[in-house]
């Protein structure tokens, strides 16, 4: 009986290693699994995103170009008067420009502001800046120097004379 019984546990045993080797080959071979999976997914992700890149810059090149709603390239290396949101006003000789509206002045002056009235222009104090790039979003009027002059309001003598 002793002998029968060494042999069960044997055999008991013997199940046990298969079952606990059988456990460790499909972990194993799970983990493979996993890692070639979690590799193929990536590989999967890089690639959409390659090709979803080369489909946006196809998009882009497809489509119609947008032009400069003005044309700079008439006022290159002439004066130009520029006036900014908020205020600030500038003259100077445009030397470059981009599609964005980006500018680069060269010897500008900027018309000074009345300190007490942000909105009155000191026509005859002006301080020099010399070389500037101006960012296109800041722009509220380009007009060129030549062929335009600053007048006086038209419309202050005929309120004066109303009051009278």
């Amino acid at each position: 009986m002793e002998y029968n019984n060494n042999n069960n546990n044997n055999n008991s045993n013997r199940r046990y290693n298969k079952s606990y080797n059988n456990y460790n080959n499909n972990n194993n071979n799970n983990n493979n699994n996993y890692n070639n999976n979690y590799n193929n997914n990536n590989k999967r992700r890089y690639n959409n995103r390659r090709d979803n890149a080369d489909a946006g810059n196809a998009r882009k090149s497809d489509g119609p170009k947008r032009e400069a709603i003005l044309d700079l390239a008439k006022y290159k290396d002439q004066q130009i008067r520029v006036k900014f949101i908020g205020g600030r006003q500038v003259i100077g000789t445009l030397k470059g420009y981009d599609q964005l509206m980006n500018l680069v002045l060269d010897d500008v002056e900027e018309t000074l502001r009345d300190p007490e009235d942000d909105t009155v222009l000191l026509k005859d104090q002006t301080r020099k800046l010399g070389q500037v790039v101006v960012r296109g979003p800041l722009l509220l009027t380009i007009s060129p120097v030549d062929g335009s002059e600053i007048i006086d309001n038209p419309f202050v003598n005929e309120e004066l004379k109303e009051d009278e």
